[in-house]
């Protein structure tokens, strides 16, 4: 057989396996929902991760909020179905609940960043999960979502001291805990035998840029210290996004309120854990 009808057959055979593909996928798909079933992680229909009408609450609606005198881009609000799907995503193990919440996580990113003046390049900086939420969760859901936005974060930010959850707190009891709760700076060890953890040195961050993201953004508390802890260390943080804002239920009472700062319990007994999230990345 000639090299060129070689090559045709292949091209051919290329094509018919494209147009297969497709068909293939959703016969595997089915196939596991028969093994493994799986329902609706947002109203819990059968035979979907995030049904169709879930899935169009889900739709990005990028909005700018002001939180402890932070400007913040939220891709979503934290509420009904969308704290239904985060709240399995991030504390119920659906991991296969994150493709649907990317798009609103990439509208965010987007709108925090197209303000930004040109500069030095933009690292994305993301906030270190507590041990006890990376042993309970066995992934960090900030971090999952943005590898599937293409982007890795920039470890620079760590825990410097234990705190709680900040499920439930109020505005103050929020303050208080994040307040000193984060040190910003590459860890720098230097050569020789193994030193205690008091011996290691953090390197300074000046000149570089910051896209702080979190999650979700109740009071702003958390993001105020990552910001505060960059700034010690002579970073520049230069926009910040999360997924979903909970909404203030009293906006015009907001500030004397305490409550209408709380998490917002979500539907399905899903969600809560709304405090810090996980580790950092570059972007690129």
């Amino acid at each position: 057989m000639s090299e060129g009808r070689a090559h045709h057959r292949g091209a051919v055979a290329l094509r018919a396996a494209g147009r297969l593909l497709p068909a293939l996928r959703e016969s595997v798909r089915e196939a596991l929902a028969v093994l493994v079933p799986v329902v609706c992680s947002g109203c819990g229909a059968p035979d979907h991760a995030v049904c169709p009408t879930c899935r169009g609450a889900l739709a990005p609606t990028p909005r700018r909020i002001d939180r402890a005198s932070l400007s913040i881009w939220a891709g979503l609000e934290y509420a009904g179905t969308v704290a239904s799907v985060i709240g399995a995503f991030k504390d119920g193990a659906r991991t296969d609940a994150a493709a649907a919440l990317v798009p609103a996580l990439r509208a965010a990113l987007l709108a925090a960043l197209a303000g930004v003046p040109a500069g030095a390049p933009i690292e994305v900086c993301t906030i270190p999960s507590t041990p006890a939420a990376r042993r309970a969760r066995g992934y960090v859901p900030v971090e999952v979502l943005l590898r599937r936005c293409g982007i890795r974060s920039t470890p620079v930010l760590a825990l410097a001291r234990e705190r709680v959850d900040q499920a439930g707190l109020g505005e103050a009891e929020r303050r208080r805990n994040a307040a000193g709760g984060l040190v910003a700076g590459p860890v720098t060890r230097p050569l020789g035998p193994p030193r205690r953890p008091h011996a290691e040195q953090r390197a300074t961050l000046a000149g570089r840029r910051f896209l702080v993201v979190d999650d979700i953004a109740t009071t702003g508390s958390t993001l105020a210290e990552a910001v505060r802890a960059l700034a010690a260390a002579g970073g520049e943080t230069v926009a910040i996004a999360v997924l979903a804002e909970t909404p203030r239920r009293f906006p015009r009472h907001a500030g004397s309120s305490r409550e209408t700062l709380r998490d917002i319990v979500p539907q399905g007994g899903y969600g809560g854990r709304t405090g810090v999230v996980d580790p950092p990345f570059r972007t690129g």
